[in-house]
């Protein structure tokens, strides 16, 4: 039960950081250029897109998987 319970508590931390990474992303474009100073689309802004597009993705597949488990320890605590 316990494990089950972190399990669901670092799926929401996941889905937090990835959620506020895309939206970081979509309003400063070249923050991965100005924290590691890697540039992989030479100040396009096409790889920037695909970044948020990513985050955005990963955390709605958390967010899901985390309501599910999150549901599942409710039911198991409510027997």
């Amino acid at each position: 039960m316990r494990f089950s319970k972190v399990r669901a508590w670092l799926e929401i931390a996941v889905t937090l950081c990835a959620a506020i990474m895309g939206v970081i992303t979509i309003f400063w474009h070249d923050w991965i250029e100005a924290i590691t100073g890697w540039d992989p689309d030479q100040h396009n802004g096409n790889a920037e897109w695909l970044i948020v597009v990513g985050l955005l993705v990963v955390a709605g597949a958390m967010g899901l998987v985390a309501r599910h488990h999150w549901k599942l320890l409710t039911a198991i605590q409510a027997r």
